[in-house]
């Protein structure tokens, strides 16, 4: 199926109120170097010429900061740790700006603006550029899965207390009173105009399933747009690989064990391109021997179950952010038959097995480049479709 590809601006398009504010979002993180200053030779004697330090080889150096609720990191091969400061300061300019357009957890960013219009006006509401782009690809993902991906499912994730409470079981009154307001068939958008309407009561959207994906892709748009050829950028998993690291010919990025998720239980290796995973081990709970994940199923109203965890390669870090939710909400029938009918898509779904092992689930496009980690066989099973 051949799909458009969004591309994430990179800050020279932001515009004059953009431009200001990233000025202002680089002064900030300033890292502080030391340095000792050696005594030159003495005027009255002279000193042998010391010989040419030896070249230091490249290496990969990281640059972390909080942004978006969580830890980000860039990884950089600069000449010296101080020469990427700069090109690490754009990356976190980026994720500042697209988080304050994009958070529903402060009430100053775009998204909160227009949830409120959309609860207090009957007409159409104008929205940010950047945030137009977004929401055009979230309902286009929203539509080939099948309403498995959907951008109003917050009311639910609030009734089941992963947003802003304490994880429960929530009523069956009060899951009924939520998936009312659910559904991005109550949503009228116009992307040339830029405007969104709500035709339902309550109606609200969360961009927390696909904004992390949308700074990623900036951020490494950004860099290329400064000439950076080998980088990583990486926010909770979402990240995006440039070239290759200073010693391999792709990044080796690890994929999080869905029982535990402070261990690696396989490795796929990247370059130029973006993953993602969707996974319920951060958040979820647990009610009379039940787990319940925050993951919710918007065509239901309650958690997604069927699988521990799909990861997604593509790319574009918007559309693995974008696509790995809708496949595990999918499950691992519809998933694989989704993720095959999308060949810029390359999917790994891990399902639960029996006798202690996993079903791990992964495509041919991915057969050379994905390996289980030593002794993890004994946990996984692996299947190629």
């Amino acid at each position: 199926m051949n799909r458009e590809r969004n591309r994430a601006r990179t800050p020279s398009s932001w515009g004059p109120a953009a431009s200001r504010w990233l000025a202002g979002a680089l002064a900030l993180g300033t890292i502080f170097l030391s340095y000792c200053a050696l005594p030159g030779p003495s005027a009255r004697s002279e000193t042998p010429a010391a010989p040419a330090p030896a070249a230091v080889p490249p290496r990969t150096v990281a640059y972390p900061f909080p942004t978006m609720g969580t830890m980000a990191r860039v990884l950089l091969v600069p000449a010296d740790s101080a020469s990427g400061v700069p090109d690490a300061r754009i990356v976190r300019a980026t994720f500042l700006h697209v988080d304050s357009l994009m958070t529903n957890w402060t009430q100053t960013s775009e998204v909160a603006r227009i949830n409120r219009d959309l609860d207090l006006t009957a007409g159409a509401t104008a929205i940010d550029p950047e945030v137009v782009r977004v929401l055009a690809f979230a309902l286009r993902v929203w539509k080939e899965s099948d309403g498995a991906q959907d951008i109003t499912v917050e009311p639910l994730v609030r009734a089941w207390g992963f947003l802003g409470g304490t994880p429960h079981r929530p009523t069956q009154g009060a899951i009924d009173s939520a998936f009312a307001r659910v559904g991005s068939r109550h949503l009228t958008f116009d992307a040339a105009q830029r405007t969104l309407k709500s035709n339902a009561p309550g109606v609200r959207i969360d961009l927390g399933g696909i904004a992390k994906g949308y700074a990623v892709a900036a951020a490494a748009d950004s860099l290329r747009a400064r000439g950076v050829q080998n980088a990583l950028v990486d926010v909770s998993g979402n990240m995006a690989a440039l070239g290759h690291p200073p010693d391999a010919a792709a990044w080796r990025v690890g994929i999080r064990n869905p029982h535990d998720r402070t261990k690696f239980f396989a490795r796929l290796l990247l370059r130029d391109q973006a993953i993602s995973t969707s996974a319920t081990y951060e958040q979820f709970v647990a009610v009379d021997g039940r787990t319940y994940g925050h993951i919710m199923d918007p065509r239901t109203g309650r958690p997604a179950e069927g699988l521990l965890s799909v990861t997604v390669v593509a790319e574009s870090a918007l559309e693995t952010d974008a696509w790995d939710t809708g496949l595990f909400v999918l499950g691992p029938v519809a998933g694989r038959r989704i993720a095959q009918e999308h060949p810029e898509l390359h999917a790994v779904f891990v399902a639960p097995g029996t006798g202690g092992i996993d079903t791990v689930w992964v495509e041919n496009a991915l057969h050379d480049r994905f390996s289980l980690e030593p002794g993890e066989d004994a946990h996984f099973r692996v299947e190629f479709f």
